[in-house]
């Protein structure tokens, strides 16, 4: 998959928009987003803030913003969340700042998030594009949450029928990509996001008929 790398890449001015993808644990949502990043340099990845303990080589800044309960709370109460939720003991959310600063910029942000973050960008973001990531079978997400080796058996046992209950919502998303094999997966969502870089909803049409005519780079493009 060759992304956005042409002749017109960061010449033609796009506008930015926001992917949300949810699953359930264990579908393998951070696998499929790391394989397609190298592919598409205008995509971003959307730090979430979480009040769980990190895992074992997570980094704060990095796989999450670590905060404590009494941070997060500050957080809500001044409204710096654009969609937070309760997840297994745990509260994660996701900074307003970062997203809305990358989409003006024009890139693609996305982020990963449960199926109640997901109604709330909803709510507040329509035009954001909405993804479901499938395990292949409720056998298979229960022999990868085992492998995993992070969560006790009475956590494995929640999660596994919290996934019944998600999968329930997949006909509130725009795409659904079955994870079977990392690689077709991670084309399947790297072709969704390409396909939306070329709504011509998303265009800047001066610009392009600019490039079209003789080559000549848009004068948004000549400031930057």
């Amino acid at each position: 998959m060759k992304g956005l790398k042409s002749k017109w890449d960061g010449r033609l001015p796009r506008k930015g928009f926001l992917i949300v993808l949810s699953g359930p644990s264990g579908a393998g949502k951070n696998s499929v987003m790391n394989a397609v990043f190298p592919t598409i340099p205008n995509l971003k990845y959307s730090i979430s803030v979480t009040t769980r303990p990190p895992r074992l080589g997570e980094v704060d800044g990095v796989n999450y913003f670590f905060r404590t309960e009494e941070e997060f709370d500050s957080f809500v109460a001044q409204d710096l969340l654009l969609e937070w939720a309760t997840f297994v003991g745990h509260r994660y959310g996701t900074p307003k700042k970062y997203v809305q600063e990358q989409i003006k910029n024009g890139n693609a942000v996305i982020m990963d998030i449960d199926i109640q973050g997901a109604a709330q960008i909803r709510a507040q973001m329509p035009e954001a594009v909405f993804v479901f990531l499938l395990p292949p079978s409720r056998s298979e997400l229960a022999q990868r949450l085992n492998l995993r080796g992070t969560d006790s058996k009475e956590v494995i046992k929640h999660r596994l029928e919290k996934s019944e209950e998600e999968i329930e919502h997949i006909i509130d998303y725009d795409y659904f990509i079955v994870n079977d094999d990392l690689g077709e997966a991670a084309e399947r969502l790297g072709q969704i996001i390409l396909s939306e870089w070329s709504r011509v909803s998303r265009i800047d049409l001066k610009g392009l008929k600019c490039l079209w005519k003789g080559g000549a780079e848009p004068e948004r493009s000549k400031k930057n």
